[in-house]
């Protein structure tokens, strides 16, 4: 991912500590649209017998995720031994650098090995309530220092620079970016801007909040459903669209866009729809489905009929005939299903 010639670096002097400031370069595109970040690190990494540097270079996403790393020209990464890293080697520390969360993050350098040695040692198994080989496991034998010093650079205070540098560039070409990124870190810090605490959406962002729900990740589908206001889906055509969402989506998408119903006036033509459909799914979204109808005002005639004709279901009759009587319809052909039903099974 290194920058491209028509690409703009920005550099930030990020102070680390006291003694110690490094340079934190941000990408923009030539529209001037931040893109990520990256860093040339050099560090040295001591164990206890000896320091050695480490050249590497580390890439960021603008909210600070670690994406990935690359050695810069005639780099290399050694173990304590002197042996050079080998591909499965670069390949191991990609995971563990990847892994946000990390049995490294609970250890102190010192922890870590037994003294003059690159071993696990049986204090940090006490330390962490974690076994040997979960430990070797966060870990590359003979590189434990440099998976230890590296992993805490990748996930360090680097990630709240990172976030304060990329609030500064907060404008809605890169809301709309971010919303329509599919990359959740992203749409989750968009969704907070742009969705109240009070349900609202900005105007403006409707759409990008509708492709969010309609998208693919259930879990950012899911908060930003149960984020709007109600009033969201108050007109026929968003519960058009909130019902062509449902029809495919994964079981646990379709409960939560059921309870979504619960607070938001049905139109005619969702009644109408969610009526013909009420025994589609399992027992629960039926129950579901029928006390949405039954909640209703004034459910129109339509939906009525739609039950009505679903009155015959031997595992679901009942629970209509309950739900349409205590509607009190006015339709003689809702009515004289009732009476119907209630011949044959009394």
């Amino acid at each position: 991912m290194p920058a491209h010639a028509d690409d703009t670096i920005r550099k930030y002097e990020v102070k680390e500590s006291d003694s110690l400031t490094y340079t934190l370069n941000l990408v923009l595109n030539e529209a001037g649209q931040p893109q990520y970040f990256y860093r040339n690190i050099y560090t040295p990494v001591c164990n206890t017998g000896e320091c050695k540097p480490v050249y590497i270079n580390f890439y960021w996403d603008l909210m600070g995720n670690y994406m990935r790393f690359d050695m810069p020209p005639n780099e290399v990464l050694t173990k304590t031994d002197h042996r050079e890293f080998l591909e499965k080697d670069y390949a191991k520390l990609q995971e563990i650098l990847a892994r946000e969360s990390s049995l490294l993050a609970e250890l102190k350098m010192e922890d870590l090995v037994v003294k003059g040695t690159e071993n696990i040692s049986d204090s940090a198994n006490i330390k962490t309530g974690a076994t040997l080989k979960t430990i070797k496991n966060e870990v590359i034998e003979g590189a434990v220092f440099t998976c230890y010093t590296l992993w805490h650079i990748a996930h360090g205070k680097v990630v709240e620079e990172i976030q304060q540098i990329t609030e500064s560039y907060t404008s809605p070409k890169l809301l709309h970016h971010f919303l329509r990124s599919s990359n959740h870190h992203y749409e989750y810090w968009a969704m907070e801007k742009v969705i109240g605490a009070d349900g609202q959406v900005r105007a403006g962002y409707e759409e990008d909040i509708k492709g969010i729900i309609a998208g693919e990740n259930i879990f950012t589908a899911r908060h930003a459903l149960q984020a709007v206001h109600p009033a969201f889906f108050a007109t026929s055509a968003r519960q058009r669209w909130l019902w062509e969402v449902y029809r495919p989506a994964v079981y646990p998408f379709q409960m939560a866009i059921l309870r979504k119903l619960k607070d938001i006036p049905l139109t005619e033509a969702l009644a109408v729809r969610i009526a013909k459909a009420v025994r589609e799914g399992n027992h629960e979204q039926f129950k579901i489905k029928l006390a949405l109808l039954a909640a209703q005002q004034k459910l129109a005639d339509k939906a009525q009929l739609e039950l009505a004709a679903q009155l015959n279901d031997p595992d679901a009759g009942a629970e209509i005939f309950a739900a349409l009587s205590a509607m009190k319809p006015a339709h003689k052909t809702v009515r004289q299903k009732l009476l119907d039903y209630k011949k044959k099974n009394d």
